[in-house]
């Protein structure tokens, strides 16, 4: 059992994390601050530095946590998927959630453009990405796709270009993209 100071230490941290899950899509990543930060998470500046090595390494566990757990869940979905194309319908299914405009779509944006300046978190989003792309690779080739592991890729990317798309508002709806998306894993 964990002390009262470590759960307090934990439920810190949680906190800190929180608020910069909250501010980097609100402000833009480099508009975070420490102070910012340990304001919108109650505590003072100091505690950020006690509980993390640097504002930038929060801001990634923040990020790549948050994209774990978003990848985590489309992948929940692709368990109930018996054919490829039930894969893509439930992988659109899993995009529709994300407009392009809501905070997760905003974090996802902020944390890709900071990985072209930040070699650690772009390790780590790499890490997340490609996990993914193999085990969807796998459930494909599995499902009898030719060159799963590339269509993976290919569709990976195609799902992640509409979401870029629909956050400057030029993105379609999943819908009339489903069958073209289903063509490539049949």
């Amino acid at each position: 059992m964990a002390s009262p100071a470590a759960e307090r230490g934990h439920e810190v941290r949680q906190r800190l994390l929180a608020a910069a899950a909250e501010l980097i899509p609100e402000r833009g990543w480099a508009a975070v601050s420490t102070r910012v930060l340990a304001e919108r998470a109650g505590v003072t500046p100091s505690v950020v530095h006690y509980h993390f090595p640097s504002l930038p390494a929060l801001l990634n566990e923040a990020s790549v946590g948050l994209l774990r757990q978003v990848l985590t869940e489309v992948e929940t979905r692709l368990d109930t998927a018996s054919t490829p194309a039930e894969a893509v319908d439930a992988m659109l299914a899993s995009a529709d959630a994300y407009t392009g405009a809501d905070s997760m779509s905003r974090l996802a944006v902020e944390a890709y453009l900071a990985a072209g300046r930040d070699e650690s978190l772009r390790e780590q989003l790499v890490g997340v990405v490609e996990g993914f792309r193999q085990r969807l690779g796998r459930r494909l080739g599995e499902q009898g796709v030719s060159a799963p592991d590339e269509t993976a890729a290919v569709l990976l990317a195609a799902v992640d270009g509409l979401l870029l798309h629909r956050g400057s508002g030029a993105g379609p709806d999943a819908g009339p993209v489903a069958p073209v998306l289903r063509r490539l894993v049949s």
